[in-house]
């Protein structure tokens, strides 16, 4: 291990940290940002970056990609670091998947990311929307590959089955930090079923790269992420992000401390070093970003 990786403390009890000058995001501006943001609206469609509050919306956006999120933009879950809304989950839309790929169209992309909220209410929590917008966008937009950003779908391995029957180019679940802090950062999720959902997918769809991130500054140390980096491996996941957690509010939970860019590049290191065959890592890093890239391998 790199000498850039020291131990942290724990959620509880910490100062909240002065945000370094470096982590900072452009603000989002731009004629793509204003023509993409008017498209989302048009088509009564939701994206994480504006539900998430991702601090690359500019960047990205402005290079005419983004992230959408089906199923409404309300979850049935609280995390205690997601800034997307929580409550009584909204009707599904079942029109929503053509005008993902409408949207897919206009915008003339090559890749699209697809993610949802959570649907503890229904069964399949959601798996048949995310099917039918991959076939809606392999329709509308041949050649166009598509990534999906999954719930656990409360481990359920026949909704799982139905995502992956429609073929995505690359299935993504995040285990978003390391057990020891699933209770405060993810309410209702389990670190055992999210790694038995990724190891499932690639036992039965080998062929489809699967991928998974976690948020660091939430109070891990650095044995427990190498330790949830070598879990992530030993169930055959191909991609990895590692990027800074960053608080929607104070309602959120705290910022325990700002990751160093060395300490990022070390983890990068180290997972290229146990197979990974791509690593995203660096503090503004999310699920989605650069994932045309990351697909490419």
């Amino acid at each position: 291990m790199g000498s850039v990786l020291v131990p942290v403390n724990s959620i509880a009890g910490s100062a909240a940290p002065k945000r370094p000058e470096w982590l900072r995001a452009p603000a989002p501006v731009g004629n793509n940002y204003t023509e993409l943001k008017r498209l989302v609206t048009d088509l009564r469609l939701h994206t994480v970056c504006e539900s998430a509050a991702c601090p690359n919306i500019g960047e990205c956006w402005n290079h005419r990609t983004a992230t959408f999120m089906i199923l409404g933009n309300v979850c049935t879950r609280r995390c205690g670091f997601c800034a997307v809304q929580k409550g009584p989950p909204l009707p599904v839309d079942f029109d929503e998947p053509r005008r993902v790929a409408e949207a897919c169209a206009i915008l003339g992309l090559k890749f699209a990311v697809i993610t949802s909220v959570n649907r503890d209410d229904r069964k399949d929590g959601g798996a048949e929307l995310f099917a039918s917008t991959i076939r809606a966008i392999r329709e509308r937009v041949p050649g166009c590959g598509v990534e999906v950003l999954i719930p656990d779908f409360q481990g359920s391995h026949d909704a799982m089955d139905i995502v992956l029957d429609a073929s995505p180019d690359v299935l993504n679940h995040n285990t978003e930090t390391v057990p020891r802090l699933y209770r405060q950062v993810r309410l209702g999720a389990r670190y055992e079923r999210s790694l038995d959902m990724l190891g499932y997918a690639k036992r039965t769809h080998s062929e489809i790269p699967t991928k998974s991130g976690l948020m660091l500054g939430l109070g891990e140390n650095n044995e427990e992420v190498i330790q949830v980096m070598r879990d992530l491996r030993g169930r055959g996941v191909d991609i990895l992000t590692l990027g800074q957690y960053l608080r929607p509010s104070p309602k959120h939970l705290p910022i325990i401390r700002y990751v160093p860019v060395g300490e990022f590049a070390e983890y990068k290191r180290l997972g290229l070093e146990m197979g990974f065959r791509h690593v995203e890592s660096g503090p503004l890093v999310r699920s989605s970003y650069h994932a045309s890239d990351a697909a490419r391998g």
